[in-house]
């Protein structure tokens, strides 16, 4: 048989199908509602797993894949030491680990150092609690942030000392609302600043993984902020006064490539047990993190796609009890078929195209309530959803799929009817 002899045949294998599913409308529509749901809820379920994990890859991923983060962390034995009186307590990274680091660890690039604590800023009258943060020019290459205004911090800034400042646009807005910033005097713990430059903020949790930066920072030199804020800080936290010695709060480490990070993470965490007699410090790796997402991601969609995946099998169910029924009905006419010469494979061929009418129908319009729901989910719950264009093809294929799967035993079983018992049929 030609290829033009098969398209002419399928074409009205085709018009036959659908003939016959619009001479029950009504049930026809409802067989189609399993499929309808099963499709939309796979893709929008996938959708819902895909936005809530996209957001933490992506934060994950602007700490940077060749970094190393290191913080200071306040033993837990100094916390209960230091409750109900006042007490010195010396902990956190030194000056001396991030020179150590830079110089000794194979595979880093640089190691830059930052120290943190609250004040609070003043500008023309309004006030804002601050994180203060003493650093110098290279953190602003690890932690990639947009420039809105002015400049960066330099590293003549940190040679001479410089009494300036660089703010995030959101501590900008609310110190100075629609006001220019730049050249403003701010004061922050009663020392003044000379605000050179706003970045853009950094918005979010992190999903459970703290960026370095925060949307209340002012950055400063850290020659600077040693010499007008020294090392020790005092704060009173639940009736307690509590005094700190912490030389820097944060490290960041850049490696040459992303196959030394985590190498070289291994490296500085032994060399910090050396120099550090307690464990006052934490070693995070965005790279570790960020493959540890991707696989959550992935092992996420699986579950949300295999539960979707039931409500595609209660509609295969209907499309095999709604075809069973039609080839039941229908007997007396496949009997005058097979006896006017209607081959076996004509008869499933005509059963199979009807089922592929209802799933493909069902398909469709799943796809478009799957594309709905997510835009849903987003406008009233402010959730972040991202339809891939691998699940609209999944789904869809899902859906043809069964139909062809469960509408085949109605069509075999169809084409095995003895015709002259289903001549007799009433």
């Amino acid at each position: 048989m030609t290829r033009r002899a098969w398209a002419v045949r399928a074409a009205r294998d085709v018009r036959l199908g659908v003939k016959n599913l619009l001479l029950h409308k009504l049930r026809s529509l409802l067989t189609t509602l399993g499929l309808v749901f099963g499709v939309g809820s796979v893709i929008a379920m996938l959708a819902i797993g895909e936005g809530a994990s996209a957001e933490a890859i992506a934060q994950i991923r602007r700490l940077g894949s060749r970094n190393v983060l290191l913080r200071a962390v306040k033993p837990a034995a100094d916390q209960n030491a230091n409750s109900g009186h006042a007490r010195l307590s010396v902990y956190g990274l030194l000056y001396e680990d991030a020179a150590r680091i830079g110089e000794t660890i194979p595979g880093v690039v640089r190691a830059v150092p930052a120290k943190q604590f609250e004040q609070t800023g003043r500008l023309r009258g309004r006030e804002l609690e601050m994180r203060i943060v003493g650093t110098t020019a290279d953190w602003f290459d690890l932690v990639r942030r947009p420039l809105v205004a002015g400049r960066v911090l330099t590293e003549a800034d940190e040679a001479a000392r410089a009494h300036v400042a660089v703010l995030t646009e959101w501590g900008a807005r609310r110190l100075l609302a629609t006001e220019h910033a730049l050249g403003e005097t701010l004061t922050l713990g009663g020392n003044a600043y000379e605000v050179v430059g706003v970045v853009r903020s950094e918005e979010g949790d992190g999903r459970g993984m703290q960026a370095p930066d925060a949307r209340t920072d002012a950055y400063v030199p850290l020659s600077t902020a040693r010499e007008r804020h020294g090392d020790v800080f005092a704060k009173r936290t639940q009736g307690a006064n509590v005094r700190e010695q912490v030389q820097l709060h944060q490290i960041l480490v850049e490696t040459a490539d992303e196959a030394l990070v985590e190498p070289a993470a291994r490296a500085i965490e032994r060399a910090l047990e050396t120099f550090h007699k307690k464990k006052d410090y934490e070693v995070a790796v965005p790279l570790a993190l960020l493959r540890q997402a991707q696989a959550t991601r992935r092992t996420f969609s699986i579950v949300l796609g295999a539960i979707a995946g039931i409500s595609l099998l209660v509609g295969g169910i209907g499309i095999m009890n709604i075809m069973l029924a039609t080839v039941t009905e229908r007997t007396r006419e496949i009997g005058i078929r097979r006896a006017i010469g209607a081959r076996r494979s004509q008869i499933v061929a005509q059963f199979l195209v009807e089922a592929l009418v209802l799933s493909a129908a069902g398909g469709a319009i799943g796809i478009g309530v799957g594309l709905a729901i997510p835009r849903l989910v987003t406008l009233f719950s402010g959730m972040p959803t991202v339809v891939r264009a691998w699940s609209l093809l999944l789904a869809f294929g899902i859906s043809v799929g069964t139909g062809v799967a469960f509408g085949l035993y109605p069509a075999v079983r169809a084409s095995r009817l003895d015709p002259i018992e289903a001549l007799r049929h009433e």
